[in-house]
């Protein structure tokens, strides 16, 4: 029995190209070559051109059949990704020319304790786009980093509170070692306590390489390079480790945002970048933000 099949009639709109069709928010089981024994969950968007502009439509089922056979459970790989691509203009016969993927995930990542034998787990949302155009693929990597901030400003009127307090408390001119530890220790002694907002780093990078990077140890590295990750699971311990390294790493987004783009800077495997820091602050009902790029203009185009 022949089915019908309406996008072979005859088109009764405007013959004319589309830029993107496609499909979003597949479900799709992927393995990363670092965790080749984990499925993880992925939405996968894909998408190619109609740029027969006398034809009804694209074939929509077969994009998502190529999607399923050349990613669902196995090792994601960049040569992987090319072929699917490759495979998704292929599959049009000759309705297309160019054709992209989105990849969406969660990656999580078990994080130890600063100081005690504690850990926990944290999820970061991953993303890979790639596109195939004019005969050639471009791969984006895109990660997002909670981090930890303490303003500088706000540190130093603190200590100058301090200060004041303690002059205050102690007006002679010798004092005793052991009734300034008490008082410090005592209720009293929390005169200020400069404020701290959780932040996040998000990154988009080109990337130019033969093979996809350890998304984990990438994560990582951002960590070390910003320098107070969020924590997990902590003991008393641990909480205070977290407050000495928020004081060694006093900053504000700008400072956060040079950290980054130097880490990104010196990675020869990143061709382009764009990057937002963005300081969720507890003085403010606003954020503060920098953005910043490499070669790409805008908010769309990376």
């Amino acid at each position: 029995m022949t089915l019908p099949d309406v996008t072979s009639k005859q088109l009764t709109t405007a013959s004319l190209p589309l830029k993107w069709v496609g499909m979003e928010g597949i479900a799709l089981p992927i393995t990363l070559a670092e965790y080749p024994s984990t499925s993880l969950s992925a939405k996968a968007s894909v998408f190619v051109s109609l740029d027969k502009k006398d034809a009804k439509g694209i074939h929509m089922s077969r994009l998502y059949l190529r999607l399923k056979e050349s990613l669902s459970n196995k090792p994601l790989t960049l040569s992987a990704l090319n072929a699917l691509l490759h495979a998704l203009v292929s599959s049009q016969e000759g309705l297309s020319l160019t054709a992209k993927l989105q990849l969406d995930f969660e990656l999580t990542l078990r994080k130890p304790a600063l100081l005690s034998e504690q850990f926990g787990y944290q999820t970061y949302p991953v993303s890979i786009r790639c596109e195939y155009i004019n005969n050639q693929m471009n791969t984006e990597l895109s990660l997002s980093i909670p981090y930890s901030s303490t303003c500088p400003c706000s540190a130093a009127l603190s200590r100058q509170a301090m200060s004041d307090a303690i002059a205050k408390q102690f007006s002679g001119e010798v004092v005793a070692k052991e009734a300034l530890l008490a008082w410090i220790t005592s209720q009293q002694g929390s005169v200020a306590t400069p404020h701290s907002q959780r932040s996040f780093a998000y990154l988009k990078m080109q990337w130019q390489h033969n093979t996809l990077p350890n998304f984990s140890a990438l994560i990582e590295h951002f960590e070390e390079v910003i320098g107070t990750p969020v924590q997990t699971a902590v003991k008393r311990e641990d909480e205070q480790a977290f407050a000495k390294l928020n004081a060694e790493n006093l900053m504000f987004c700008e400072d956060a945002a040079r950290r980054i783009k130097q880490a990104l800077e010196n990675n020869e495997q990143i061709s382009d970048y764009w990057f937002k820091v963005e300081h969720q602050e507890s003085l403010h009902a606003h954020n503060a933000v920098v953005i910043d790029h490499k070669f790409l203009h805008g908010y769309e185009k990376l």
